[in-house]
């Protein structure tokens, strides 16, 4: 009699572990459910966030593309275009910039002249200050922003300037040693230096 009874108890015993094993498994099985939910909507938001960062790029691509070539246009009379690409390197994204004219691309620092260089160094400068939010003080100091652009070309590239100012309500606070970009400044000021320390005079 006592071993049925304790193969009753036995049984008995293994009932519950298999009720508290099947609890376990439902347990399992719905956390599975809400890990999967969890990972699809995962999946969704970083196809959202993808899909915002492509399209930022692209209006990036045209903002600083259009901006610079335009004061390129403004300057020269056969311009580069500046092209700006964003890639992937290392898991991150990076943007390169080059000019290209008739189809040919050009590292701007090593293939280009300088004067190139200094026109669309001051354009990135507005595209940047552009797209702020919520924007800075509509001041730029700029430190002899076109000191290696050719004489031919500084005349253009003052009135491209005071252009700008006038449209974007940009104040420019320019030091330069170029007297025609001076020339087209609301307002001059000449400094010089006395024993070390710079004066206006």
């Amino acid at each position: 009699m006592s071993k049925i009874q304790d193969l009753r108890n036995r049984l008995e015993r293994q009932k519950g572990q298999k009720i508290q094993i099947e609890s376990s498994i439902a347990v399992v099985q719905q956390s599975m459910k809400e890990s999967g939910r969890e990972l699809r909507r995962h999946e969704q938001a970083r196809e959202v966030i993808r899909e915002v960062g492509l399209k930022t790029q692209q209006q990036l691509q045209i903002h600083i593309s259009d901006i610079t070539s335009l004061a390129l246009d403004a300057v020269f009379p056969n311009p580069y275009k500046l092209v700006a690409e964003f890639v992937q390197r290392r898991n991150k994204t990076e943007c390169d910039l080059y000019f290209e004219r008739d189809e040919n691309k050009t590292d701007p620092l090593s293939a280009s002249g300088g004067g190139a260089v200094d026109v669309a160094a001051f354009a990135l400068r507005v595209a940047s200050w552009s797209m702020q939010r919520p924007k800075s003080r509509a001041t730029l100091v700029m430190d002899e922003p076109m000191r290696f652009l050719s004489a031919e070309y500084q005349e253009k590239a003052s009135n491209m300037i005071k252009e700008v100012s006038k449209k974007l309500g940009i104040q420019f606070i320019i030091i330069t040693h170029e007297p025609i970009l001076a020339s087209y400044a609301d307002k001059v000021f000449e400094t010089k230096i006395r024993k070390g320390v710079t004066q206006v005079i």
